[in-house]
């Protein structure tokens, strides 16, 4: 099981507001304790990245985004309202009534989301879903030179919340996509240096994914890596929750385990490394087919250098993209037996080449 300390790091980690391109705060919360029982270093594109077993024969990477998604300053108005623009892929709906934290000139500032209230809007408009451009902040604020002296446009800002224990070992969080992630590879390092196979591991919380049609911090961080083989761990959507088409996502159970990816983009030898490797230490996980790109980071980093055999391990998430995602820390748990069992199957004679 997780540890009481890894619990601890784990809630400082999703708590540390780290919008993509912004992701300061949470990499010194992830570095710090990677550099409890790894060599870690970090790169211009503000990935951080732990090793293990640096002379290994073979080289592992574990790949989790540690992003998430924000709103940054668009424009301030006259009279300080503060106009904002998403970073990632947001429904307005959840924004609405939201308290908002943005990473000021001097710290950090609150503010609440705003909107027209229901009782004076048309029949039509209440019908209507919001859009960004409903909606603005009010940061108490009563001029525009007020608000400017703790805002500058261009600053990031998250929902202002904090992650929350729920009963059956379920955590629930603004940021779990993917600070969930982030803490699983390096979870997953953790219980490999306990007992390294051959394998030199490196595990890296990669930035800019939530908004990464170029690759984002992954690719750059696969390149300086250079592994040949990768797992890339992310979250995917939970099935078992009201209004759910099972036909078309498939089946994710939260707490059913973790979910291994099979399809167009991802090696098949990894896929049957990761099957094999969760039957042999009797992990419950279940199989999640994708026809085309996944959505991940694994679309970048299995095209790097000369290519990389990728694997990809979700964990079913609940109501994505939300200001409560939740997930069952009994899937985190085994997510992270996985793939360190995963790295110590890895040999040197390992053939990743599909033949």
């Amino acid at each position: 099981m997780i540890s009481p300390s890894s619990i601890s790091f784990l809630k400082r980690l999703l708590d540390a507001p780290a919008p993509s391109g912004f992701e300061t705060a949470a990499a010194r919360v992830w570095r710090s304790e990677a550099e409890t029982f790894a060599t870690v270093k970090i790169d211009v594109a503000g990935n951080s990245m732990a090793e293990v077993n640096p002379g290994g024969a073979v080289t592992i990477m574990l790949d989790g985004h540690i992003d998430e998604i924000g709103v940054i300053v668009q424009y301030i108005d006259d009279d300080g309202y503060v106009y904002i623009a998403p970073i990632g892929g947001w429904d307005p709906q959840v924004l609405v009534g939201q308290r908002i934290r943005f990473l000021g000139n001097d710290g950090d500032v609150l503010g609440v989301v705003g909107k027209k209230p229901i009782h004076l809007m048309k029949t039509a408009d209440r019908e209507q879903a919001s859009k960004f451009t409903d909606l603005w902040v009010d940061v108490g604020a009563i001029t525009r030179a007020e608000a400017s002296a703790r805002l500058s446009i261009g600053d990031p800002g998250v929902i202002d919340s904090r992650s929350m224990d729920f009963p059956n070992d379920r955590l629930v969080s603004r940021s779990i996509d993917d600070r969930i992630g982030a803490f699983i590879v390096l979870e997953a390092l953790r219980r490999y240096a306990e007992k390294p196979g051959v394998a030199r591991v490196v595990a890296a919380a990669t930035t800019q994914e939530e908004i990464a049609w170029h690759g984002g911090g992954a690719l750059v961080c696969a390149h300086s890596i250079n592994p040949l083989v990768a797992i890339v761990v992310d979250v995917t959507f939970a099935t078992d929750h009201p209004n759910i088409e099972k036909k078309e996502i498939g089946e994710h159970k939260m707490g059913g385990g973790p979910i291994i990816s099979r399809g167009a983009l991802l090696s098949p030898v990894v896929h049957n490394i990761l099957r094999d490797t969760a039957r042999a230490n009797n992990i419950a996980y279940a199989v999640h087919a994708v026809g085309r790109d996944t959505s991940t980071n694994a679309d970048a980093i299995h095209i790097a250098r000369e290519g990389v055999a990728t694997g990809l391990v979700s964990i079913p998430n609940r109501y994505m993209h939300s200001p409560n995602e939740m997930v069952s820390l009994i899937d985190v748990d085994n997510a992270a037996t996985l793939i360190a069992e995963f790295c110590r199957a890895v040999t040197a004679d390992t053939d990743f080449t599909a033949r």
